[in-house]
């Protein structure tokens, strides 16, 4: 346990534990569901949460491209909640977001909450990006999995660890697909055992648990069942 580095189609990568993936021979950082503005999208539905998502996953995300300074950062879909997202980011948060987009090469991938996500803050949008020995795309597709790198199940696990039981959002990989935790501060979680998620990997798979101070990785057999 406690490891973070995973291999997949024979590519070495990290799980970082901000919650996104970092391929240093590429110096590509991925990230999946980051689903800002989702907190003003339900305020708009009557369900008021507290406005700060956007700002909490920009600040998780500013961190991490500052420590591993990518030359490329691919977005996995579902990176705004809704197509009424840019309208309602405050300028703030609008403007930081130019600003990380701007500094490096951006690839945003088409999502089902988002279909066109680009907007005045610039960057690519791409339905799936091959690079290399990896193929970046939204949502796992069965039939090609190897090298598979996607998000939209945001996946998270239970372990018993010593005297107390952790709960958390997880990469999942059997080494041939990954789908990546959710980034967004609001984005939630799927138990890595139920059915949609338990279907991309017939047979065994780890989880790479974003604990409270490290990535903890981990058979499947050493999990439990989510409540």
């Amino acid at each position: 346990m406690f490891r973070d580095g995973l291999r997949l189609n024979g590519v070495d990568l990290v799980a970082d534990l901000s919650g996104a993936l970092w391929w240093p021979a590429y110096a590509t950082l991925a990230v999946a569901d980051l689903h800002l503005e989702k907190g003003s999208s339900f305020a708009a539905s009557g369900s008021l949460l507290p406005p700060y998502d956007t700002d909490a996953t920009l600040e998780r995300l500013s961190e991490a491209i500052a420590r591993l300074k990518p030359a490329r950062v691919v977005a996995l879909g579902d990176s705004f909640h809704d197509r009424g997202a840019a309208a309602r980011i405050a300028p703030g948060a609008a403007a930081r977001l130019a600003t990380l987009v701007g500094a490096t090469e951006w690839i945003w991938i088409a999502g089902n909450h988002d279909p066109s996500p680009a907007g005045p803050w610039g960057g690519t949008v791409r339905d799936e990006l091959t690079l290399g020995a990896l193929r970046f795309r939204h949502q796992a597709d069965g039939p090609t999995a190897h090298g598979e790198v996607s998000g939209h199940f945001h996946p998270k696990a239970t372990l018993h660890l010593r005297a107390r039981r952790l709960s958390a959002r997880c990469f999942v990989t059997d080494g041939k697909r990954l789908v990546l935790p959710a980034f967004g501060a609001y984005a939630g979680g799927l138990d890595v055992f139920a059915p949609p998620l338990r279907a991309l990997f017939g047979g065994g798979f780890e989880a790479f648990l974003l604990g409270p101070s490290r990535v903890i990785g981990v058979s499947h057999t050493r999990l439990q069942v989510g409540a």
